[in-house]
């Protein structure tokens, strides 16, 4: 019989996604065991796509695992580390970062007593490993515990919580090193198929490719039955392309096999809705779309627009800047807003982007991990 390791876990709602929560000291001192046995706790790889054998369920927004440990830094409280699950492959992305559920880690970190804030409104910095990246936790504390019951809605999840501002400080560059890697705001890229497509390829929260929907025959507003294969297909080798003109791999196959969750790819378009500058659609890691927007290409998306000359620019009809912007996405809307700062070289940066999610613990225990 096969012995089991018992891997002390909390499952965690954070935005749009759902996680598994594992405080680094509670998985074995060998990391190179930890990637094998966290598949084996989501239920990867799965020929049938349905991680029945697992926590996972088959969509790319639940595939997720965050592991965390008291911060190394003086800045930061506690470091984390994401790791996206492939769901029918035997790997897990560790090339970016998850936004929403980055909103679910100040209340782990306070839950296993990582930190412990005073009551009142604590603010809880986070090391963002993958991209090597500060964020910024804002959220209420009370008697010790960290409070995720509300009235705050966010689009996308059927039920209130708590608001958790978020903070990405210095968002540009974690990946490449530059908000814009190519150095230029619109890329052409040339597909397999011998067309070209026009793209601005940014650099923060997680690289993520803006094209636009009318591009792909698209309106903007379709769900995922109406997107036809041949459309995703030549959004995938967009994606792959954009990752070898960004520097993250070098070439297309790299990207497909070991960069699957970076960059993401967004179709944005004209918003139809009056309270929405812009209209945007993203895809997942699994080839789908998105059933809401990413945190961290909504992270993304507001710096392009806060940029003149970019794609989601021209589709939001000026520079968002100095205000939230609010867009359309497939459950509903979301607000970000793009935080400016000085810089000598170029007069203006964008020192932080700020969201508010909510997040909620679902279910404590330990995973039983079978280690064959």
């Amino acid at each position: 019989m096969a012995s089991i390791y018992r891997l002390p876990s909390t499952l965690m709602r954070g935005g749009t996604s759902k996680g598994l929560f594992i405080r680094s000291d509670a998985l074995p001192e060998d990391t190179s065991t930890w990637e094998r046995m966290l598949l084996r706790a989501i239920g990867s790889p799965d020929p049938h796509g349905k991680q029945i054998d697992g926590l996972g369920t088959g969509r790319a927004s639940t595939s997720k695992v965050m592991i965390l440990s008291p911060s190394r830094r003086d800045d930061c409280d506690v470091d984390c580390l994401f790791g996206h699950v492939s769901i029918e492959d035997a790997m897990i992305d560790w090339s970016g970062n998850c936004g929403n559920l980055s909103a679910a880690v100040p209340l782990f970190a306070v839950m296993e007593k990582l930190v412990e804030p005073r009551d009142g409104v604590a603010a809880i910095g986070i090391w963002q490993a993958n991209v090597g990246k500060r964020i910024v936790a804002e959220l209420e504390i009370m008697h010790g515990q960290p409070v995720w019951q509300g009235d705050y809605h966010i689009d996308g999840v059927a039920f209130p919580g708590a608001p958790i501002r978020l903070r990405f400080l210095d968002p540009a560059g974690g990946s490449s090193g530059e908000l814009f890697p190519t150095g230029r705001l619109i890329d052409e890229l040339a597909l397999p198929d011998g067309s070209h497509l026009e793209a601005t390829l940014v650099d923060a929260g997680n690289p993520t490719v803006f094209v636009r929907a009318r591009d792909f025959g698209l309106k903007g507003d379709e769900d995922m039955a109406a997107l036809p294969d041949n459309t995703r297909h030549r959004l995938e080798w967009a994606r792959e392309i954009a990752a070898v003109v960004m520097g993250l791999a070098p070439d297309i196959f790299a990207a497909r096999r070991e960069r699957p969750g970076t960059p993401r790819i967004s179709l944005v378009s004209e918003s139809r809705d009056d309270d929405c500058q812009i209209n945007a659609r993203i895809m997942t890691s699994s080839r789908s779309l998105h059933h809401a927007f990413t945190g961290t290409g909504a992270i993304a998306l507001a710096c392009a627009c806060a940029t003149e000359g970019t794609l989601p620019q021209q589709m939001a009809g000026a520079p968002v800047r100095g205000m939230p912007l609010s867009f359309s996405h497939a459950s509903g809307k979301q607000t970000v807003e793009a935080v400016l700062g000085h810089s000598v070289e170029y007069g203006w940066n964008i020192s932080e982007v700020v969201m508010t999610r909510t997040a909620r613990p679902l279910m404590r225990g330990e995973v039983y991990i079978p280690l064959e």
